[in-house]
């Protein structure tokens, strides 16, 4: 039986992920911020094999939640689903990063390094990557720009793109994609998102254990099951390996 780990699992797109792959007879670990929300999670979806807790927020955190699943064995498939919008201020973490870098980039990045590496990696990217305009990575933290909440998960969204692109060359064994699961009506998408936030799971949930030939596919980037095009930057060895070594210099941690 498939066992997928989904981080940021708790309600919206990941828990909704979480939901159909249970239904589809896989075994599937949670990831929730807190023991409440893990509490309220399990309870909800009481055929969850497990739900590791973690804030991250922080670097600790996200190297516990790393040893809490590696504490599981094996998995097959990791979706890395946690994210954060956009935010009023810029508010910076315990580590020095801005909040939105850290859970958007920063988290996805550690984890991959940290968990045993799975068979797929599904990674949640946005339409809105194509608004990144820091490719270079001269200001990722905002220090010398006037604050721009909107920008800043824009340029998120196309670093998860470049990471997860870099992975499919870097790890040909695995398979490994993003996708943009749409304006959905989630917690970070707003009540009034346009969306259908079953299509953004489901497309999640396929990449994560689907056989189809379409499915069994790596390096690319979907929405709702179909490839889509992208800002052709995030394909650059280059711009991917600038990323990279800036998340090793930041974290300590480095990739297999």
């Amino acid at each position: 039986m498939p066992r997928i780990f989904i981080t940021g699992s708790s309600d919206g797109l990941g828990f909704l992920a979480g939901k159909l792959l249970l239904e589809q007879g896989h075994s599937v670990v949670l990831h929730a911020r807190n023991d409440t929300r893990a509490r309220e999670v399990k309870a909800r979806l009481p055929g969850c094999e497990a739900v590791v807790t973690g804030d991250v927020t922080t670097m600790a955190e996200m190297k516990s939640v790393a040893d809490q699943v590696n504490a599981l064995g094996s998995f097959d498939s990791v979706i890395h689903n946690v994210a954060i919008g956009a935010y009023e201020d810029r508010v910076m973490t315990a580590d020095g990063i801005t909040q939105i870098f850290a859970v958007n980039v920063v988290t996805p990045y550690v984890l991959t390094a940290l968990i045993k590496q799975p068979k797929r990696l599904v990674y949640l990217s946005s339409d809105m990557h194509a608004g990144g305009s820091d490719e270079d990575l001269q200001d990722p933290q905002w220090e010398a720009r006037p604050w721009n909440s909107s920008q800043a998960y824009s340029e998120t969204k196309f670093h998860d793109l470049a990471l997860s692109m870099h992975l499919g060359r870097r790890w040909p064994h695995v398979l490994v994609n993003a996708l943009d699961p749409g304006w959905v009506p989630t917690r970070l998408g707003g009540r009034d998102a346009p969306g259908n936030v079953l299509e953004g799971a489901t497309t999640q949930a396929w990449l994560a254990v689907s056989d189809e030939p379409s499915a069994m596919v790596s390096g690319f980037y979907f929405y709702h099951q179909k490839p889509q095009d992208f800002k052709r930057s995030a394909s650059r060895p280059e711009v991917q390996e600038r990323l990279v070594q800036y998340l090793e210099r930041i974290t300590h941690v480095r990739l297999l």
